[in-house]
């Protein structure tokens, strides 16, 4: 991936350097204290402020604005105090948090432990999306009004990792407005949460319309010194890769993402406007049903061709991954062999991708007993991730060539995600879809991605496809608990090499993040593609 073109004497930095820092600024101009309004863009909309519905990096991420965790993540993605002012092991099984006092929700309810014992309840609810930030065997236990311990049946040297996306919910707020239960991103019945909210973040909602505009303004009682001189931000979903290029070129939004990978050149010699580019953490995968006795959307009737490994293999041989890198993320992307950004793992170049093989794809079609191929319908958002529909059309193109016929059904990620989540089982056989791990460690994607779960949707939460491997897991229940890092990684390694051996999933590539901003708006860029309103200023 290239980096952005430096202008205006800023100096943009490549993908080491920027996850070396894995926080870039852009500054066109030299920080005012006079007050703004940000009006801001992205390619899908925000459909609810209820923080437990979706566990989608954009939703947390703008979220993060309303509501906190205990934890937060800094520029650099250090995990950081926040509604903790501080932690500690107090046994051997035993974390104790310490709560910041005198924080205020923004109805003016004070904040305390009881609050952080209904979230704790509330994450894990048969609704929420975000259950695994915190295990369902973990205690969480008041010990005063500013004192929570969590109690654990085990060692667990990551409980926290993932609690800066875990918004902590104002109790007596919830159970007024008949909010104590979260809806999912498939019910299309929201309750007052998603329409409200009440956190104890930078920012509140002044207006809420969801998928058309979301308005918010600072929180006077926040108990932080803010960084941002910003009055208002403005956030418009706009779907439309061009429409979101000629708002930002002609100046009715200050700042946007993704830029569309044909536009970066052209918004960085822009006149006023600049791309900030650099690496994201996030892996753009495919997944298939190896769970179902018989496929959902296909012409095979009475068995399920992904349960063959050599089908699974056939896909993977038929992906040209040199071509979608080329073609379709102009080289905003960088191929992946395991599910997880190298950045993230020590022993990343171990792994191997399956080579571009459309002859060998067949010929393992032929032993699988699908030498005529078939056909087979594929799941995939279309304003979600860069380029996403483009890819599955790629993918499509590449698998009619060893005579898998895909329908593919391309829709708008509220749609996607209501229908390869919905309760009750998973209804996709064949999809695309992206994965950062909240924690930027392998338990979390072995756990989501890989555990072993049932028909009715119990085991990993985002293990849409049905893979299950009990050595997987039995390692995946290792690494949670081992605190010596050598150990650990090898450990790791050892259920990567039988998830890429089992063919679990076909990882594509990171794909690169590139913002658009216009002069005067100083932006901070994290690697995990998250956006801090606090950390903005405008000229």
């Amino acid at each position: 991936m290239k980096s952005g073109i430096a202008k205006s004497g800023i100096a943009k930095s490549g993908i080491a350097a920027a996850l070396a820092a894995a926080g870039l600024s852009v500054t066109l101009g030299a920080a005012d204290v006079r007050a703004e309004t940000l009006r801001f863009a992205f390619q899908g909309p925000l459909n609810s402020l209820d923080p437990y519905t979706l566990n989608e990096t954009f939703t947390l991420g703008l979220l993060g604005n309303v509501y906190e965790g205990l934890t937060r993540r800094g520029a650099n993605l250090e995990i950081l105090p926040a509604l903790a002012e501080r932690w500690e092991v107090a046994g051997p099984n035993r974390w104790r948090f310490y709560l910041r006092q005198g924080v205020t929700f923004q109805n003016g309810n004070d904040f305390t432990a009881e609050d952080v014992v209904f979230s704790a309840t509330r994450v894990r609810d048969e609704g929420s999306d975000l259950k695994s930030r915190l295990p369902a065997d973990v205690k969480v236990e008041a010990v005063d009004d500013y004192t929570v311990d969590f109690v654990t049946e085990g060692p667990n040297p990551i409980l926290y990792y993932e609690w800066d996306t875990w918004y902590i919910m104002d109790k007596d707020w919830a159970e007024q407005h008949g909010a104590v239960k979260p809806t999912t991103a498939a019910d299309l019945t929201k309750g007052h949460a998603a329409f409200n909210a009440n956190g104890t973040g930078a920012f509140v909602v002044d207006s809420h319309e969801p998928g058309v505009k979301t308005i918010l303004k600072p929180n006077a009682d926040w108990w932080d010194s803010p960084q941002h001189n910003l009055t208002e931000v403005i956030f418009t979903p706009i779907a439309s890769n061009a429409t979101r290029v000629a708002a930002l070129l002609s100046g009715e939004i200050d700042f946007m993402y993704p830029v569309p990978t044909q536009d970066i050149a052209r918004v960085d010699g822009g006149s006023g406007t600049a791309v900030l580019a650099g690496p994201e953490l996030r892996t753009i995968f495919l997944g298939m049903d190896q769970l179902r006795e018989e496929l959902l959307y296909s012409d095979v009737k009475g068995k399920n061709p992904f349960k063959d490994k050599r089908v699974r293999q056939a896909f993977y041989h038929a992906i040209d991954i040199e071509a979608i890198g080329q073609k379709v993320m102009r080289g905003l992307s960088t191929p992946s062999a395991i599910m997880i950004s190298p950045f993230l793992f020590a022993h990343a170049e171990a792994f191997e991708r399956l080579e571009h093989d459309p002859g060998r794809a067949r010929q393992l079609l032929e032993e699988a007993g699908y030498g005529e191929g078939f056909e087979v319908g594929m799941d995939c958002p279309n304003d979600r991730y860069v380029n996403d529909e483009a890819i599955c059309q790629a993918v499509s193109a590449m698998l009619a060539k060893i005579g898998v016929e895909v329908k593919l059904n391309a829709q708008p990620k509220a749609l996607y995600f209501a229908k390869v989540l919905a309760a009750g089982g998973y209804d996709t056989s064949f999809y695309l879809l992206g994965w950062t791990p909240g924690s930027f460690d392998s338990w979390n994607v072995l756990h989501n991605l890989h555990g072993c779960r049932n028909e009715a949707g119990e085991g990993g939460p985002f293990n849409l496809g049905g893979y299950c491997n009990a050595e997987v897991d039995a390692l995946t229940a290792q690494i949670l608990v081992e605190t010596d890092a050598d150990k650990r990684n090898d450990l790791i390694r050892q259920a990567y090499a039988l998830t890429t051996g089992d063919t679990a999933y076909i990882p594509l590539h990171q794909q690169g993040l590139a913002w658009g901003v216009r002069e005067g708006t100083n932006v901070v860029q994290r690697a995990d593609n998250q956006v801090m309103l606090y950390r903005i200023t405008k000229d």
